[in-house]
């Protein structure tokens, strides 16, 4: 690994969507109160003995930031994407106009399914009422690049701009990519993030298919690590987050969370629900972000893990931790936030970006809600139930979803 100057990337705002709380300051009170966001799910009718559990938005208006054409042609993921990006921006104190196009100003953002929910809902439409009755923009709505499409859109940033597809791990890697815009002199500025609105009744039913969310009552139905889990509650959401090159937000005297310092990325190769048997592609993956930000795997002081509390993914990730972090892994603490936000698929990890932004800012730990019984094969300081004020100068955040798809940013206090 060169040792060589690279240009620094550093996140100067935040705009977190949750069933906890939107915008930064409701977050970080979302999390001091160490209660979940998890409830019944509202949107529809589930059938009994079935997964029933998620995490909503609760009072989402978005007519506070559309006006009503504009609204026409933004399903809610699309509304989650643009209003994560306000939010970021007015927390980092940016102010972009389509008056003003930006040519280093670009968009790296994610999604797992895009506008999915809606166009089962327009489908419903059109099989009942005929082509007639579905909106008229549909085709601009539902496909993954609207999300970046349209924040360039409403905020004059020609600069780079891609939607990545990658499961969970959509957010990460949306991050980890606009470290790798600036590294590489692409852009000046890159709002970075994902959004998700899956809860209609199709794609909530498919997932429960596969039996891998959670049949148990709300709000412990998420409960990372503990030997109870029995699978993730599907939740909606977004982050976006303000990536910026060092130097640009030095000179404008921008307000720092955290410095991007690595990145890395792997296929499992083996399976589209379950880990890897030997773990070795995450672990890889945690070994080359730890080489990337140039760390030692004694210089980390927390880990965001994926910890989605399913029985296989919760126990492979704590062996990865083992394996790369060594003796070490017993000093760390390690907690699993779905708890508090439930599941929004490829906006997970953005959100977990911000969470582990704040931590590092304040020195406190989110711990892992509704940690009851221990799980042997889980044997990780899991910060049960109560936050910990710590000193953190070096983060990871993993995310490992499904097809195998794994990623893992490193953080640092700048």
């Amino acid at each position: 690994m060169s040792s060589a100057p690279r240009r620094r990337a550093v996140i100067t705002g935040l705009g977190p969507i949750t069933c906890i709380g939107t915008g930064r300051d409701a977050l970080w009170a979302g999390l001091l109160a160490e209660k979940s966001g998890i409830g019944n799910l509202t949107y529809f009718e589930v059938e009994p003995g079935r997964a029933h559990c998620s995490g909503e938005i609760p009072g989402f208006d978005p007519t506070r930031w559309f006006p009503p054409h504009r609204l026409k042609r933004l399903d809610r993921y699309a509304q989650f994407s643009v209003a994560s990006a306000a939010l970021a921006l007015e927390d980092a104190g940016l102010e972009y106009s389509p008056a003003d196009p930006q040519s280093r100003v670009g968009v790296s953002y994610g999604t797992a399914l895009g506008g999915i929910a809606n166009a089962e809902h327009e489908n419903a439409l059109f099989i009942t009422q005929g082509s007639k009755a579905i909106n008229q923009t549909l085709a601009l709505q539902v496909f993954g690049g609207s999300a970046h499409s349209n924040i360039a859109i409403e905020f004059g940033l020609q600069g780079i701009g891609t939607t990545n597809s990658n499961s969970c791990a959509s957010g990460p890697i949306a991050v980890g990519e606009a470290l790798r815009y600036i590294r590489d002199g692409m852009a000046d500025v890159v709002i970075a993030g994902a959004a998700e609105a899956p809860l209609s009744p199709l794609t909530y039913g498919a997932f429960d298919l596969i039996k891998t969310m959670s049949r148990a009552e709300p709000p412990h139905a998420c409960r990372p690590f503990d030997l109870q889990r029995n699978g993730f509650v599907m939740g909606e959401g977004a982050a976006a987050v303000i990536v910026e090159e060092y130097e640009h937000a030095k000179a404008r005297g921008a307000r720092i969370y955290a410095e991007v310092l690595g990145y890395s990325l792997s296929n499992d190769a083996y399976h589209m629900t379950s880990p890897h048997p030997t773990g070795e592609p995450g672990m890889r993956t945690m070994r080359e972000t730890l080489a990337d930000a140039r760390l030692n795997p004694g210089d980390i002081d927390y880990i965001n893990a994926h910890a989605s509390s399913t029985k296989v993914n919760d126990s492979s990730e704590t062996r990865a931790i083992h394996a790369v972090l060594g003796a070490h892994a017993r000093n760390v603490p390690v907690t699993g936030t779905k708890a508090y936000t439930a599941h929004p698929l490829g906006a997970t990890g953005a959100i977990e970006i911000a969470i582990c932004c704040l931590a590092v800012e304040h020195g406190w730990v989110p711990p892992t809600l509704h940690y009851e019984t221990p799980d042997p094969e889980c044997d990780l300081d899991v910060v049960p139930n109560h936050g910990r004020e710590a000193k953190l100068r070096h983060v990871l955040s993993n995310s490992f979803g499904f097809g195998g798809i794994n990623a893992c940013l490193a953080l640092g206090k700048v």
